[in-house]
C-alpha cells in the first residue's frame, strides 16, 4: 500500500477529482485527505497557530504511520472558505507550497488548482 497527501479544501466537490489526479501523479493506492475550508490561505498567511497546529498533526500521523510520499496543497473555483479570484488563490497556494517545502525538505510538494468544470492542474511558478 502506498499514499501520498492531499492538503484540500473541505469542499465535497472537490475531493475526487483530487484523489484521482494524486494517484495518478504520485502512482499512490490511497491518498490520505486533511480538509478545511480555504487551506490554500491558512497556509500562505501562516496566522491562525491552531488550525496550523491541526494540519501538521494530521500531516505527522500521514507521513509517520503511512509513509506518505508526496503532499499536495489544493485551490479550487466557487471555495467558499477563500472566496477570491483564481490568479490571488493560485498566488496562495504557491505560498503555501514554498512555506510546506521549508518545512518538510525531503517530501515533494506540489500546488494544485481545481478550476470550475473540477478539473485538475498542477501549478508552478509560471502560474503565478
Amino acid at each position: 500500500m502506498s499514499f501520498c497527501t492531499a492538503i484540500n479544501c473541505m469542499d465535497g466537490r472537490a475531493q475526487i477529482p483530487v484523489i484521482e489526479f494524486l494517484q495518478q501523479r504520485f502512482g499512490v493506492d490511497y491518498v490520505d485527505s486533511i480538509t478545511e475550508p480555504g487551506p490554500n490561505k491558512i497556509l500562505a498567511e501562516q496566522t491562525d497557530s491552531q488550525l496550523l497546529d491541526s494540519m501538521f498533526q494530521r500531516l505527522q500521523i500521514s507521513l509517520q504511520k503511512h509513509h506518505s510520499v508526496g503532499l499536495a496543497v489544493v485551490g479550487h473555483a466557487d471555495c467558499a472558505g477563500n472566496p477570491v479570484a483564481e490568479q490571488e488563490q493560485t498566488a496562495h497556494t504557491l505560498k503555501a507550497v514554498e512555506y510546506l517545502k521549508g518545512k518538510y525538505g525531503d517530501l515533494e510538494v506540489i500546488g494544485l488548482w481545481v478550476d470550475a468544470n473540477w478539473d485538475v492542474v498542477e501549478l508552478s511558478a509560471s502560474n503565478a
